[in-house]
């Protein structure tokens, strides 16, 4: 199993509860969409999976990772660093560093498989610069490798950061709304990559985006977040206009406003395979 969530809380300091009770189990090889209006807690639970934000101290709670323990009782293993070589994080605003080559940047994604002292000097090996040579001509910008990263568009910064995540050879992808800023055409290249991936690569892929369209296009499972809350989990072709406004009421609104869910239909994805946890939807 990818992803294994139980029993999952967090308060912040300023007493909001951004995450109720969080049941998740993802399998190997999915592409779950993570949906939600803004201060649903997707980041903050895409955060937590990767070791980067702690749970509440509550006995039960656990995130594992692989089979491997990300965090337990509200407390990060202290060998969460190896655990988190196995997670790639694309981030919305990219995280790449600007002066630097968009190769260089790539080749941060090496960093965990090697000496210190070779990271700190930038020392890569012809084998490491072919593999992320390779990652940059799989996501189409293989003749931007020599331009610093703050030469390019926004969507080639983020197909840049997918790259990254190929040279890291994480089996868990984790993308926190990687097409928020993007234009249309940039956003549908990004979710093809990250679909291509997930299929071709057997990684898993779970995306936090607020464009529903993206979520059914793309994703055979959708969850969704409301109030911290998982309201619902099962398959995106039952995500219909009618289940979100019962779902979500004034705020579907958001996901609705612009959007082609009402002619889009599902692409060409397999029926999924997960025994789904319908029980919102059949209720609704």
């Amino acid at each position: 199993m990818a992803l294994r969530i139980e029993k999952l809380d967090k308060h912040f300091a300023n007493g909001k509860h951004a995450l109720r009770d969080i049941n998740l189990h993802i399998g190997d090889s999915e592409m779950v969409a993570l949906i939600g209006a803004s201060g649903s807690g997707k980041s903050t639970l895409l955060r937590m999976v990767a070791g980067l934000l702690e749970a509440d101290a509550a006995a039960g709670s656990l995130i594992e990772v692989n089979g491997l323990c990300v965090q337990r009782d509200g407390r990060i293993a202290s060998d969460v660093r190896s655990i988190r070589a196995q997670v790639g994080f694309v981030f919305q605003q990219f995280n790449l560093v600007d002066r630097l080559p968009v190769l260089v940047n790539v080749l941060v994604g090496r960093l965990h498989d090697m000496p210190w002292w070779r990271g700190v000097m930038g020392w890569f090996s012809s084998h490491e610069r072919s593999i992320a040579l390779d990652a940059l001509e799989r996501v189409g910008i293989l003749d931007c490798h020599a331009q610093r990263a703050s030469t390019l568009s926004g969507g080639q910064q983020q197909r840049a950061a997918i790259a990254r995540t190929l040279v890291q050879g994480a089996k868990l992808v984790l993308a926190d709304e990687p097409i928020a800023s993007l234009d249309p055409e940039s956003s549908r290249k990004v979710m093809e990559i990250l679909s291509t991936i997930q299929r071709e690569d057997g990684r898993t892929v779970v995306v936090s985006l607020h464009q529903v369209d993206m979520a059914i296009r793309y994703c055979p499972r959708v969850i969704a977040l409301n109030q911290g809350q998982v309201v619902y989990d099962g398959p995106s072709a039952q995500l219909t206009p009618e289940l979100l406004r019962q779902l979500y009421g004034m705020q579907a609104d958001e996901f609705l406003s612009g959007s082609e869910l009402l002619s889009t239909q599902p692409e060409h994805h397999p029926a999924p395979t997960l025994a789904w946890s319908t029980s919102m939807a059949q209720a609704a």
